[in-house]
């Protein structure tokens, strides 16, 4: 199969994002987003991997100033014609999430839904790359601003993995990377590309984090449409993060 190249899957599957079933609670992640991050209406809030803008959005409508950070040019389209629709302003920038440094720092940062984070290329570092992405979160917000991030849950990649997967290289237990393929169509052909994303266990992201310049305050289970204070369950989709900046 052709190499993993997340900008062109997306670019492609972009205008079809918003029909999926995970992008239908915005409004409740939202209101937990304003909740847990307790920012004044005018606060700056960074959207790492934003996607269509869905949260960067929502939260806009709000009264916050968003900046919108996307790998994929269809995406970015997407979210642009969102922010118009609902008459508010989103600064979206198109930028790799490991190599961001924005020009003002924000008060807060969100990384949702798999949006950069634990999603790698063919042969990319499945360390180096996140914690690339933590890095750019960091330099961009202010000490003591607040991160609330989602990861793939590694403990439920591990339980539901076979040993003729592992023998065949589509998941990797030593670094919980998955690969998996991925099809879509590209001037009336059927394309198909490997998939590449990384789990991650509670204490592997806590000290990411920490290494990274955060204080992790939580790890709570993080999957779409069931958010909230409690701890991660072993076979949901996703965990969240929660942490500050720490200050110097």
């Amino acid at each position: 199969m052709p190499d993993c190249d997340w900008k062109a899957f997306f670019d492609i599957y972009a205008p079809r994002y918003m029909q999926e079933p995970f992008t239908t609670d915005t409004l409740r992640e939202v209101d937990f987003i304003v909740e847990e991050m307790a920012l004044p209406s005018g606060s700056r809030i960074l959207d790492m991997g934003c996607g269509t803008g869905r949260h960067s959005v929502e939260l806009a409508r709000r009264g916050y100033r968003m900046v919108g950070v996307d790998l994929s040019t269809g995406m970015l389209n997407e979210a642009r014609k969102a922010a118009d629709e609902a008459g508010v302003t989103v600064e979206l920038i198109e930028a790799d999430a490991t190599m961001v440094r924005l020009s003002e720092p924000v008060d807060g940062a969100i990384c949702l839904c798999e949006g950069a984070f634990g999603l790698l290329s063919t042969g990319e570092g499945q360390y180096t790359h996140d914690l690339d992405i933590l890095a750019s979160i960091a330099h961009a917000l202010k000490p003591g601003g607040k991160l609330i991030l989602n990861a793939l849950n590694g403990m439920a990649k591990v339980r539901a993995a076979t040993p003729e997967q592992i023998a065949e290289g589509i998941f990797d237990p030593m670094c919980l990377r998955e690969v998996f393929p991925l099809n879509y169509e590209m001037d009336g052909e059927q394309r198909q590309f490997d998939g590449h994303e990384r789990g991650f266990v509670p204490s592997e992201l806590r000290l990411m984090l920490t290494v990274s310049g955060f204080d992790v305050q939580h790890i709570y289970g993080g999957t779409a449409g069931n958010w909230g204070r409690r701890p991660p369950e072993l076979d949901e989709m996703e965990l969240m993060a929660v942490a500050v900046r720490a200050t110097l």
